[in-house]
């Protein structure tokens, strides 16, 4: 039941999320204004509405995202005769900005509020942590069978092969047979790949140590593709490594100038992320012909309101609310991208406009007329329809093959 109201939750959030993004431009064009005929939470038939002033506002069938509504967006609408003078695109050009602007603008004050929230109830984790050192932070015994998240999938007992050559809490591994190593990412990979005996050298409290440690074979069994089962063969020594830093709390005061920091952070990570949206049509490709599917790898409405069902399943609901602020912030900046129909396409539109104007005037021309959209048309369809084909892989991706985080 936990599950259920989990996905049902995020979903709503999600279209509230986009909701709100169109409030941010109803309420700026009605500041400027310009005329919003109206509003709707979500698509298709009309289940609700009510006129307040000269805006209609309802709830729509389909509960995929909002739109607004403004008379005039482009020079092609039927406008009545009070709405003439207001049309959005005879507006000045800093009126048309705001406009758009306020969109994307809500969704980053929605993930900043949502920051404060996580800041104050779990706290905030840090995105750019150092990497794990090579330090020996336990020891145990090592089973010939795991599971798929390292667990001993049957019982052991005595101690493992790092504490059978004598490796203790504290000890930093700095080579692994001569080779030197800092980061326990350069010593697992040698490990498992052991077939004898391992030289390890050793600092403890300053000195050095040289230890011989003789890893075990183990099966590592876990789910795969398609309901498939795959293994693993794999050498280990029973040694664990410091955890990443716990995520930090702070009062509601202190909350603020983190956050702030953290909402950068968070800015130059989703654009990361944006930026490498093309390399990863591959990687889903593969995880739906039957191949391994990456964590990294983007994820549908569909997928991510499965996640947020299964943090709130677990109680991990600091997981649900990094998820809603991780896709506001991607809903504002993948806005601005300035291709038609995203909101940044309509500001490029009205940035060549100024341009071109002021060119013209330059030179002792009149201004030019609104750009023909017309002419547009032919990229803007190739956009959508690359966009709903990308759409198309990453819910087919989540279908088959999702992503498993529990």
């Amino acid at each position: 039941m936990s599950f259920a109201l989990g996905v049902a939750g995020f979903a709503i959030a999600l279209v509230l999320s986009v909701a709100w993004h169109e409030c941010g431009h109803m309420w700026a064009a009605q500041a400027t204004g310009m005329k919003v005929r109206r509003y709707f939470v979500g698509f298709g038939p009309t289940l609700w509405s009510t006129r307040r002033g000269e805006t209609e506002y309802g709830f729509k069938a389909i509960p995929a995202g909002g739109f607004c509504d403004i008379a005039g967006m482009t020079p092609y609408e039927d406008l009545s005769a009070d709405e003439e003078s207001r049309a959005m695109y005879k507006q000045k050009p800093w009126k048309r900005l705001v406009v758009l602007v306020a969109g994307p603008l809500q969704n980053f004050i929605l993930g900043f509020l949502l920051i404060i929230v996580l800041a104050v109830g779990w706290g905030l984790p840090n995105l750019h942590p150092e990497p794990t050192p090579a330090v020996v932070a336990s020891t145990f015994c090592v089973a010939p069978q795991l599971n798929e998240q390292g667990e001993n999938a049957v019982p052991c007992t005595g101690p493992g092969p790092a504490a059978a050559a004598g490796l203790r809490a504290g000890d930093k591994i700095v080579s692994v047979n001569g080779k030197p190593v800092s980061k326990a990412a350069e010593v697992t990979p040698l490990l498992a790949a052991a077939t004898g005996p391992v030289a390890l050298g050793v600092d403890r409290d300053g000195k050095l140590l040289n230890l011989t440690v003789t890893p075990t074979p183990v099966t590592i069994t876990g789910p795969g593709p398609n309901g498939t089962t795959t293994t693993q063969q794999r050498q280990m020594i029973g040694l664990k490594y410091p955890g990443p830093p716990m995520p930090v709390k702070y009062n509601v005061l202190s909350a603020i100038p983190a956050s702030v920091a953290f909402t950068g952070d968070m800015i130059s990570a989703t654009w990361d992320a944006l930026v490498s949206l093309p390399t990863k049509i591959g990687a889903l490709w593969t995880a739906v012909t039957g191949g391994e599917r990456s964590a990294d790898t983007p994820i549908s409405v569909w997928g991510a309101s499965v996640i947020g069902g299964e943090a709130v399943e677990q109680g991990v609901w600091e997981l649900f609310i990094g998820l809603l602020i991780s896709i506001n912030f991607f809903l504002g900046l993948f806005n601005l991208v300035p291709l038609l129909p995203l909101d940044g396409g309509h500001m490029a539109v009205v940035a060549y406009e100024k341009v071109r104007n002021a060119l013209r005037r330059r030179r002792g021309k009149i201004a030019a007329g609104p750009v023909d959209y017309m002419k547009l048309m032919p990229l803007t369809y190739t956009v959508v329809a690359v966009m709903g084909a990308f759409m198309v892989l990453t819910l087919t991706a989540d279908i088959i093959n999702p992503i498993k985080l529990f």
